[in-house]
């Protein structure tokens, strides 16, 4: 199996514990609040790898480079907005639901990937983006 399929679906499954424990800790809190505390946690925990791999000194370098610090930006401004907006969803839907509508991300991950990127899309891939938003949409159907 490929690395990036290993990772990718190790992913997928912190993403639906993500879910799971998000709805169970938002038992009367604010949604907002409970995703700054978890971004907060996150960033140590991140900080906490780059300690053990030895690589706290590369973020003056990656801070350095204008381009990629630009994209990092946006980048985390539309995932702490994503985390927000998931977050919300959860507190007054339904997992079963929320997460599948969630990962519509991927139909529009592969569309943004095609139209800026410049990436090929088979014939397959394309009846499985077609399946993937077809299903995030009959699971959203009370």
């Amino acid at each position: 199996m490929a690395s990036w399929l290993i990772y990718a679906l190790l992913s997928a499954v912190m993403a639906a514990l993500v879910a799971i424990f998000g709805k169970l800790g938002l038992a009367g809190v604010d949604a907002n609040t409970a995703t700054a505390m978890r971004s907060v946690i996150m960033a140590l925990f991140l900080v906490g790898v780059l300690v053990y791999e030895g690589k706290l000194g590369q973020i003056a370098t990656v801070a350095a480079n204008k381009k990629a610090m630009s994209f990092i930006l946006l980048s985390g401004v539309a995932g702490a907005l994503s985390w927000l907006f998931y977050f919300v969803a959860l507190k007054y839907g339904n997992v079963s639901q929320v997460g599948p509508v969630d990962k519509l991300s991927v139909v529009i991950a592969v569309i943004l990937s095609v139209i800026f990127l410049g990436e090929k899309l088979s014939l397959l891939n394309a009846a499985g983006v077609v399946m993937i938003a077809a299903g995030a949409l009959l699971v959203a159907i009370k």
